[in-house]
């Protein structure tokens, strides 16, 4: 942590800086835990790894955003909310369409979620209750919207939601992919495994909107805005391009080297918090394996093992979150700039139990900052400048 006790210009007060926010404990909640020496992350208690082999998406999501796994009837319940709100309201189908082709399909879902807002009835309700339901909207409506999208840039009508697929299933079935039922798991460990993640920076930017009191749709639509960097949910992407260039598995340990001596970076390595070993890692390890072999295309995992190795040999760095992740999604079809918007359909559920744990006990998010400018400068008339 780069921390300094620095004293204000007028020499009043001494104010801790941590660069990044890094060590600062901003909020305190019963969401996730992400416990860095350990390697381990838990939601709600319960760690990652029952979730990833037991659980689906759906329990997963009713878990983040109530405390507790549902029964079996609350789950019906909560599954029967999910499939009635896939549809989009008419008119979004019309702002996607006057979108141009070219659009980054992050730009596109930030747009669409932000315009959902004019159509949601409880967009000025911001009770507990009422967020709930427009949780459960919002996680409904980003595949549908994805993939809306992704069709119409391609000249090609949207494929209605599916009411008899799960969650996950309706995803690819929306997307015209396979629904095989080891790409529906598949896909439903992905959202397990992205569904929530501590105080990330797109957790936390939602979390301080929602601190101002704004509405659900504007804390979600500024977390978007947060994952489509590439430091946080774009590095999915650009670890699919690095495997694209390098190209082939004979490749890998010129490309890292090379890499290595011109500080460059690669990406799908290193975590903020893991410095052992990101947790979820493993399980997309063997997710990314398992595709491979069934669609009989194992060249992008072995290369992707032959870069962990390689950069092993320079650093003590592990695979994170993104790494096998990529060449999960890439091996079930979906176009490699889709890769954040699916990070996003996994996290929202995420960001709702946050901004609704922020309304419980809200303090608005306002830190100090440490002025390190120019002191005692005065104005100087235009023409004496």
């Amino acid at each position: 942590m780069t921390t300094a006790t620095l004293t204000q210009p007028n020499g009043a007060q001494r104010i801790p800086f941590s660069k990044g926010l890094d060590g600062v404990v901003a909020a305190q909640t019963e969401i996730s835990m992400v416990d860095g020496p350990n390697s381990t992350l838990l939601y709600r208690g319960i760690n990652i790894n029952e979730l990833a082999e037991h659980a689906t998406y759906e329990e997963v999501a009713f878990l983040l955003l109530n405390g507790h796994l549902p029964t079996r009837s609350e789950l019906a319940d909560f599954n029967a909310r999910l499939v009635a709100n896939r549809w989009l309201p008419a008119p979004m189908y019309d702002l996607l369409r006057t979108l141009p082709r070219d659009t980054i399909p992050m730009e596109a879902l930030r747009t669409a979620v932000s315009a959902l807002a004019f159509y949601d009835p409880e967009i000025e309700d911001i009770s507990i209750e009422a967020t709930r339901r427009k949780s459960v909207r919002l996680i409904a409506q980003l595949p549908t919207l994805t993939a809306a999208f992704d069709r119409i840039r391609n000249g090609k009508e949207p494929i209605a939601p599916n009411p008899r697929l799960s969650h996950a299933a309706n995803t690819l079935y929306m997307l015209g992919l396979s629904t095989d039922p080891e790409f529906v798991r598949a896909l439903d460990v992905y959202f397990i495994l992205l569904a929530d993640h501590g105080m990330n920076a797109s957790t936390f930017t939602a979390r301080v909107v929602a601190s101002t009191q704004a509405d659900l749709h504007s804390a979600v639509t500024s977390a978007l805005a947060s994952l489509k960097g590439p430091l946080h949910g774009g590095a999915n992407e650009a670890t699919m391009h690095m495997l694209l260039e390098i190209g082939e598995l004979e490749n890998v340990d010129a490309f890292v080297d090379r890499a290595f001596a011109t500080k460059r970076k690669i990406m799908g390595f290193g975590h903020r918090i893991y410095k052992h070993g990101d947790p979820r890692s493993a399980h997309l390890n063997r997710w990314s394996e398992r595709l491979g072999k069934k669609v009989n295309q194992l060249k992008y995992y072995e290369m992707s093992l032959a870069v962990e190795r390689a950069v092993l040999r320079h650093k003590e760095l592990y695979p994170n979150v993104d790494f096998f992740s990529a060449t999960l999604l890439y091996d079930l079809g979906i176009p490699i700039d889709l890769f954040t918007p699916m990070f996003a359909c996994a996290r929202v559920a995420g960001w709702c139990a946050h901004v609704i744990e922020q309304y419980r006990d809200n303090v608005l998010i306002r830190p100090q900052s440490e002025y390190i400018g120019p002191v005692g400068v005065h104005y100087v008339p235009i023409d004496e400048r």
